[in-house]
């Protein structure tokens, strides 16, 4: 199979809306593993039901592929809640757009509608030559972007495992997708709530990102948290606190 998915049972207090509690559905950022939401999980433990996509870590290159990858595995037996990390955002945007059966909310998180940094378009041409990783620059520069002072040893041993499981060409040639990536006109197409998740600290992407998707989507609540890009894996309990309360909002 080219990708597969974890799913965690849960018991939500439904008490307040008195329906069934949605299944929290996690796209993976650029890496595409789903490995990463390691921290989020332990957090959330059983009071969120969740299911994690993963991308072929040699393959499921473009946005056009990923999004049939996870429109695969959507849940059809309930309510659910798509959440896009990073590179996954436009996909979360795109399908919601289509109001699949079941949607009930999306949540972004330190992601983007287009472009985050359409000034750096010059260096494309370059990407094939940038070190993602494997090298002796390309580990501190990730930790450095990512994560900065909040890593812990926890974190750092499950970044360079997952540095370790993807190729350098799949990284490129996601953030080449990401380099032409545009779903503003889906965004705004987008009819269930929005909980749009903002690192204060993120160096990967800019505040402008966050502003181009409430102008989109005007209704989307934008939460900014004490964190760097990796915010879900850095700051999982204040992460774990908002999706819990969004979640439980939409019972």
């Amino acid at each position: 199979m080219l990708s597969d998915e974890s799913t965690r049972l849960a018991g939500i207090d439904t008490a307040g809306g008195g329906g069934a509690a949605p299944t929290l559905v996690l796209l993976p950022g650029l890496d595409g593993t789903g490995d990463f939401f390691q921290p989020l999980l332990e957090t959330l433990g059983e009071t969120v039901r969740s299911r994690v996509v993963r991308y072929p870590v040699d393959g499921g290159y473009d946005y056009a592929t990923c999004r049939e990858l996870v429109r695969a595995q959507l849940p059809t037996d309930g309510p659910y809640v798509l959440l896009g990390e990073s590179f996954s955002g436009p996909i979360a945007i795109s399908l919601a757009a289509e109001a699949p059966k079941g949607l009930v909310g999306i949540v972004l998180c330190v992601t983007f509608a287009s472009n985050p940094r359409p000034r750096l378009a010059f260096i494309r041409p370059f990407l094939p030559y940038i070190p993602y990783h494997g090298t002796k620059s390309s580990v501190p520069l990730s930790r450095f972007l990512v994560m900065g002072k909040w890593i812990t040893p926890s974190v750092r041993e499950l970044h360079l495992k997952i540095l370790s499981k993807v190729p350098a060409t799949t990284m490129r040639a996601r953030i080449e997708a990401v380099a032409d990536c545009d779903v503003r006109e889906a965004l705004g197409r987008v009819r269930a709530p929005i909980l749009c998740l903002v690192a204060k600290h993120d160096r990967l992407i800019p505040r402008s990102a966050a502003r181009a998707i409430q102008k989109q989507a005007p209704a989307a609540r934008v939460v900014e948290l004490e964190a760097p890009h990796c915010l879900l894996q850095c700051v999982p309990q204040l992460a774990g606190e908002q999706l819990r309360e969004f979640v439980r909002k939409l019972t």
